[in-house]
């Protein structure tokens, strides 16, 4: 039995960057010695388990075989007479097909370190196209090392466009998916992500209503970037940058779906595309799967996000109409993390990125006024019913405009 420290763990050391987690691969063993040795099995599909101290995975050398489409359609073979070049060989990209033996010595039969030297994402053999969810793998380990100065190399480049010419992504089920892009998007550099997979034409297959934001124009007035996939993109940054949370991230991403519903005849200008997007955003939502607070945070900022750069001109009465439907009374966080999407959103732009955002401020102030009004107060002045609502929804507006620093009240 050898057993030999691979994967993102050698990668990594060998960049310098912390080492999150340890995999290791054993050669030369069976399933029969490795519960002996008092391992755990774990891999239901693959020969993987559980040191009985350290707790960390040890997997049995292993070759596959493509026997249907998607990346669960292997065929499994570990055996003591599995080499370990023949292990690393199945593996995706070089830099992961490192391994390093007990006594620190390299082994890299397919140039991996050279690769890391040269911030090369290259896949290490043809198999590579068997499994389409490694496009969204090379997607997100270029996003996670952009500021490294990785690319994807060329060839593995064609190789992903040709997986999403024929087909082989739509065999991905939603969940891996997800998993994949909730990663990259809670990453430095999401924006890489997408713009990877937009790339190898990944993105057109997974993320349609993403990819047709490319090519559409905005005004150049309100921005100068123009291009609105690209403006999708520079909010994604914003996000990424302010270290927002995972709701903020994927608003930032659906906010101007709707714009890519626009009549080209009718561009620049968008109107409507606050609603026209929110189908979007559901259909988007339920095809990844995603959370339900991604998804409701996101219905909101591609809603009302226009509402929030306008505050200095809202009167009291749409102020307390948009906190209504954040429901802020019941959940403050998500109304606060709206409007991290809105300063994102305005600050995405083209010479906008170090500008104030004072209209979160006024929508802050707004909150804080309508606070003020207690609802078991007002009751208790003798109202029924509705006429309770109506009375609080009153004195919250005049709350609003006596409290409130607004240009237009």
């Amino acid at each position: 039995m050898q057993i030999y420290l691979v994967g993102g763990a050698v990668r990594d050391r060998l960049l310098q960057i912390p080492v999150q987690d340890k995999d290791f691969v054993v050669v030369g063993s069976s399933s029969t010695e490795m519960l002996a040795a008092g391992y755990q099995a774990v891999g239901a599909d693959f020969p993987v388990f559980l040191h009985p101290t350290t707790k960390q995975e040890y997997a049995l050398a292993r070759t596959e075989r493509k026997s249907g489409h998607g990346y669960t359609g292997f065929i499994c073979h570990a055996s003591p007479e599995v080499t370990l070049e023949e292990d690393l060989l199945r593996r995706d990209l070089t830099i992961n097909a490192i391994a390093e033996a007990e006594d620190g010595s390299l082994i890299d039969p397919y140039g991996g370190q050279e690769d890391l030297q040269n911030r090369l994402l290259r896949h290490v053999s043809p198999a590579f196209a068997e499994d389409p969810l490694r496009v969204l793998r090379v997607a997100r380990f270029a996003a996670r090392y952009a500021a490294l100065g990785f690319t994807v190399a060329d060839e593995t480049m064609i190789l992903m466009q040709k997986m999403a010419a024929n087909g082989e992504l739509a065999h991905l089920v939603a969940e891996r998916i997800w998993k994949e892009t909730e990663r990259a998007l809670m990453g430095p550099n999401p924006a890489c992500y997408f713009e990877i997979l937009r790339e190898a034409g990944a993105l057109q297959c997974l993320m349609p209503a993403v990819a047709a934001l490319w090519g559409v124009p905005n005004p150049p007035k309100w921005h100068p970037e123009i291009d609105t996939g690209i403006h999708t993109m520079m909010v994604l940054e914003q996000a990424a940058l302010a270290n927002r949370s995972l709701e903020v991230r994927y608003a930032a991403l659906c906010h101007d779906l709707g714009k890519g519903l626009t009549p080209p005849d009718q561009w620049p200008s968008h109107r409507g595309h606050e609603k026209t997007g929110l189908a979007l955003v559901t259909e988007l939502s339920q095809a990844l799967k995603v959370p339900t607070a991604c998804r409701e945070l996101a219905l909101l900022v591609c809603e009302y996000h226009t509402h929030c750069h306008k505050a200095d001109t809202l009167r009291p009465k749409t102020l307390l109409k948009v906190l209504d439907a954040m429901d802020v009374w019941r959940k403050p966080e998500r109304f606060e993390y709206f409007l991290q999407a809105c300063e994102a959103d305005f600050k995405g732009r083209t010479e906008f990125e170090h500008r104030p955002y004072p209209q979160a401020g006024l929508f802050r102030q707004a909150h804080q006024a309508a606070l003020s009004v207690n609802p078991g107060e007002i009751a208790r002045q003798g109202y029924k019913g509705a006429e309770i609502r109506e009375a609080v929804k009153r004195e919250r507006q005049q709350a609003i405009a006596q409290q409130v620093v607004n240009p237009s009240l």
